[in-house]
Formats: structure tokens, C-alpha cells, sequence
């Protein structure tokens, strides 16, 4: 897969997941309403749909290649062991 077709098909996988998170949590958050009077069989498909959400987002983030952490933010540049460049690693 070329590298703009990869990144095209990630963020829309990672935007997917965002969106199937969102829903899921605003159906559960709906749910807890006893005015509404929705089924609670779908509560259980809402919680799932969080987590299938979750692993959406984080399969968009490995094909597009987000899933690395970034040299530009300052707290993982200064503290993380990780990203630090003093040539002192264990």
C-alpha cells in the first residue's frame, strides 16, 4: 500500500473509532435515563462499542503511522528515557 493511500485509510480508521467511541458513550450515558426507556440490551452493545472503538483507533494509528511517539513535545523529549539523546542508555 502506497504511503498516501496508508495514511488516507488510517485516518479514516482512526476517525471511525472516534466516532463509534463517541456514540457508544453518549448511548450509555443516554441509557442511564429512565425517561427515555431504551432497551437495555443495547447498554451492553454501547460498552462494546467502546472498546471496538478503541481498537479502530488504535489499527488506524499503526496503518498510518501515528502510533510513534513525537520528538516535538517537550515532556517526552526531557523526561522520557526513551527520546532522551545524552548517549547514556542502559
Amino acid at each position: 500500500m502506497k504511503r498516501k493511500n496508508a495514511s488516507l485509510c488510517g485516518n479514516t480508521l482512526m476517525v471511525l473509532g472516534l466516532v463509534v467511541m463517541v456514540v457508544g458513550v453518549g448511548y450509555s450515558i443516554l441509557n442511564q435515563l429512565p425517561q427515555l426507556n431504551l432497551p437495555q440490551f443495547f447498554a451492553h452493545g454501547a460498552v462494546f462499542s467502546i472498546f471496538l472503538g478503541a481498537i479502530l483507533w488504535l489499527a488506524g494509528a499503526r496503518i498510518s503511522g501515528h502510533e510513534q511517539i513525537s520528538d516535538r513535545y517537550w515532556w517526552v523529549r526531557h523526561y522520557d528515557k526513551r527520546c532522551r539523546r545524552d548517549g547514556r542508555h542502559s
